[in-house]
């Protein structure tokens, strides 16, 4: 049973970082959220990740899991149709000075699945959506990011979810 749940659990780790992926690839790439989706799904993209060795300073493409397909389809969806709205809510949260237009464009995708799943994943403990996405953070940034990441996230769980 263990083995299940874990597995259960990767796949929808796999399925936050595709989100993330097919979230930036739809806004900064212009593309059609179905034709995204698809590609995705069907592992056309997003299939392999780059594994940095930093002691050999090396790279090699590693195969990613496979990843709960409803689960992606469901945050890349929602993301797209209610985006407007959650880049509202993530400027409300922001610090004074800070503007969500200005970020990072990886940043903006990961946020908006982070804020979209909070606001809609009522099944989902805050604190797995905060840390997994997090975690996204530290693969595509350095420290700074993530720790914006976590306390953002975590100031908005706390008054969405109370």
């Amino acid at each position: 049973m263990a083995k299940f749940v874990s597995e259960k659990i990767k796949m929808k780790s796999e399925s936050r970082l595709a989100a993330v992926q097919a979230t930036y690839m739809i806004a900064f790439g212009q593309l059609p959220v179905d034709e995204v989706i698809k590609d995705f799904t069907d592992g056309k993209i997003g299939r392999f990740v780059i594994d940095e060795d930093e002691v050999t300073q090396s790279e090699t493409m590693v195969e990613v899991n496979e990843m709960d397909k409803p689960y992606f389809e469901e945050i890349v969806r929602g993301v797209h149709k209610n985006k407007e709205n959650l880049e509202k809510s993530i400027q409300a949260y922001l610090s004074e000075g800070y503007s969500f237009e200005r970020m990072n464009g990886t940043l903006q995708a990961l946020l908006l699945c982070a804020m979209y799943e909070i606001i809609h994943t009522n099944d989902v403990d805050a604190n797995v959506i905060i840390k997994e996405y997090v975690d996204l953070a530290y693969a595509f940034f350095s420290k700074k990011e993530p720790k914006m990441v976590n306390a953002l996230l975590d100031k908005i769980a706390k008054e969405i979810r109370g």
